[in-house]
């Protein structure tokens, strides 16, 4: 999943600061733990400095440098955007971004404790965002379908690690995801990666969300499902009816990706917890959590 071949550090970092903007090369540097297609570092206080270590990295971050500017000045909660661009270069072949820093604690390493505040400003960010797209806005790539496109993904999952007390319950959501009606209406723009480790968290409320790397346009429901993976207990019928704009279909679509989305935590935190590539320790209680709030019903 990572390149491994270029090993990325402070000093390189700050080398390519030197080299291409020398004016913010005097700013502290140090890594942030996490992330997956790329690296961060932050640089200064306001700061990160965004550099991609898979494949498919520099795409995302071209999307997010040309959509970011556009979306961000209409979301009520921040967001990162583009400061600078890096070319690439004998040191590093890979294009690399400056963003804003987003001040928190990402949700896979705190806690909510203001559940009715972070539904009401979910609902907002979600609301502000879900706007009819324009026509040359990215499609999604590994996402965006209906449930059914992604049986077999999810059939792996619930194999490798859905629990045994629940994975009755979490079938039965699952099919009733598949047999909802599809998305009707005009795309809208999509966050599409909406979990733990892409939200922020101070004073016990969302203050932020990250990582629009795969923003995409059409169906919420991949939103709306981060009423059960990201909002604690008791939260989803706030969110929704704060929220307004989902009918029944997109609900049940939601609750079923949300079951989706869960199970990929508990194999990433698996994953984690037998030292492999890619794994999460902290993302495998998040999941687990989530599937219960799933389970313990609707929105309503």
């Amino acid at each position: 999943m990572t390149d491994s071949d270029i090993e990325i550090t402070a000093d390189l970092v700050r080398e390519l600061l030197r080299e291409q903007h020398p004016d913010l090369a005097g700013l502290a540097v140090r890594e942030v733990a996490g992330g997956w297609d790329n690296q961060q570092w932050r640089l200064g206080e306001e700061l990160a400095v965004r550099m991609p270590r898979t494949e498919r990295a520099p795409g995302l971050q071209r999307k997010e440098c040309r959509w970011l500017p556009v979306l961000a000045p209409r979301l009520p909660l921040p967001v990162p955007t583009p400061v600078r661009t890096g070319e690439p270069s004998a040191r590093f072949p890979k294009p690399w971004t400056v963003m804003t820093w987003v001040p928190g604690e990402p949700l896979d390493h705190t806690s909510i404790s203001r559940g009715d505040h972070a539904a009401d400003a979910l609902a907002g960010f979600l609301n502000a965002l879900h706007a009819v797209a324009p026509d040359d806005a990215p499609a999604g790539s590994d996402r965006g379908a209906r449930p059914g496109t992604y049986a077999d993904g999810f059939d792996h999952l619930f194999r490798t690690v859905a629990p045994v007390g629940i994975a009755d319950g979490l079938r039965a959501v699952w099919d009733d995801a598949v047999a909802a009606p599809g998305w009707e209406g005009p795309p809208l723009w999509v966050h599409g990666d909406l979990h733990p480790a892409n939200v922020v968290v101070s004073d016990g409320t969302l203050s932020g969300v990250i990582d629009f790397g795969d923003l995409f346009a059409g169906d919420p429901a991949w939103d709306l499902a981060a009423a059960w993976v990201v909002l604690p207990e008791g939260a989803a019928p706030r969110f929704f009816d704060v929220y307004e704009h989902a009918d029944e279909a997109t609900i049940r679509r939601a609750r079923g990706l949300a079951v989706l989305k869960s199970l990929f935590l508990m194999l990433m935190g698996r994953n984690g917890d037998e030292g492999l590539p890619g794994g999460k320790p902290a993302w495998g209680p998040a999941g687990r959590a989530a599937l219960d709030r799933v389970l313990r019903g609707g929105p309503t």
